[in-house]
């Protein structure tokens, strides 16, 4: 029995340890944290030594905790076994589903002291507070790209090192990112956890579901002072003043090409790497750009959502749409610089050009 409180139990081990809460035993020698089992202090000083002693067999990611190292081998099995009672989605981590559930609650815990910004992650607030200081204290040492936390850093060296921690276990995809790797399992599970409240909507990604809810409320507060057109965030504002001014901020360190967008980015550099990571569970075809896997899908499923508002046509594309509205006006804007010839289609155009060149690609073999 402790004869601070009265604790009693069966084991004086546990009478020991219970003891260091009303000494304050277990300091750390190398800053003031204290702890009173064996255990928190071990793994505390991990941070101090950078020891990682546990190791995964499938892709030698090491960890400091071995409750870590539990937590990643579920990327590995697939298992995930927190649930949400409210749309079942689940996650292999308990923390993730204390995180998802504030998407039900609208709880935001995280507030920032120099504005009304509240954030339901604290990672966000961590970010969003970037923008008051301007902090950017971790540099690459590669390109001399700076950030303002030192896990978007590790997450840029990736870029450099090649290096591809988070795989799927269902088909072996493997990606940079764990974001990139949640948005991959979803082309398997078919899970889309964020719900419309005002109709029968549901999407994979949160924010997918900010954009289609803007069309319900038209509130789209954030207006382009070039050209009138109004967005729901300010950050797709940012992206879109980069139409007007040209400026391309992300660049491929493999040629070239640079972007306006990260997404286009990442796209682009698929090309380099060979990566498809949405794939038809119909028939197996893989494409590294999630609009070619719907419009892929639609011929399995016949649907033609594009409907000409003149007649019965409908088409799987829009594309295919825009070309049969020019039957109905007579429109015809691909014309040969050489001879004027007009025609509605650009691959027509382009075949008109040979008649000048005199280029024959189909060759007999």
């Amino acid at each position: 029995m402790c004869g601070e409180c009265g604790y009693r139990t069966a084991r004086k081990s546990d009478l020991s340890q219970h003891m260091r809460i009303h000494t304050g035993q277990k300091p750390c020698d190398q800053c003031d944290y204290s702890a009173s089992r064996k255990w928190s202090l071990e793994q505390h000083v991990a941070r101090h030594t950078g020891d990682k002693p546990y190791m995964c067999g499938e892709c030698g990611y090491r960890a400091a905790q071995k409750s870590d190292l539990s937590n990643h081998m579920r990327i590995h099995t697939g298992e995930k076994p927190y649930m949400c009672g409210e749309c079942g989605y689940r996650t292999a981590n308990k923390s993730h589903l204390s995180r998802h559930m504030r998407t039900h609650t609208g709880e935001k815990p995280y507030k920032c002291d120099q504005c009304d910004y509240s954030a339901a992650h604290k990672h966000h607030l961590d970010h969003h507070c970037t923008r008051h200081t301007g902090d950017k204290p971790y540099m690459c040492g590669e390109c001399g790209y700076r950030a303002a936390q030192k896990s978007d850093l590790s997450k840029h060296m990736r870029i450099h090192t090649g290096e591809k921690p988070y795989m799927c276990g269902e088909c072996g995809y493997r990606t940079a990112k764990k974001s990139h790797l949640s948005r991959h399992t979803k082309t398997h599970t078919g899970e889309k956890p964020y719900k419309c409240d005002h109709c029968h909507y549901s999407a994979a990604r949160r924010d997918d579901l900010k954009k289609h809810v803007a069309n319900h409320t038209g509130d789209k507060p954030f207006m382009c002072v070039e050209c009138g057109c109004r967005t729901y965030t300010r950050s797709i504002l940012s992206i879109h003043m980069r139409k007007h001014s040209g400026e391309k901020p992300f660049k491929c360190d493999q040629c070239d090409y640079s972007a306006a967008r990260k997404y286009y980015l990442d796209q682009h550099l698929m090309k380099h790497t060979g990566e498809k990571p949405f794939m038809c569970d119909e028939c197996g075809y893989r494409t590294a750009r999630k609009p070619d896997l719907s419009r892929h899908m639609r011929s399995h499923s016949g649907e033609k959502p594009y409907k000409c508002d003149q007649c019965d046509y409908s088409a799987v594309q829009k594309s295919d749409l825009d070309i049969h509205l020019a039957t109905h006006t007579g429109e015809k804007p691909y014309m040969c610089g050489e001879c004027g010839h007009r025609t509605a289609r650009k691959s027509n155009l382009s075949r008109h050009m040979r008649t000048h060149s005199g280029k024959k690609p189909y060759k007999c073999d």
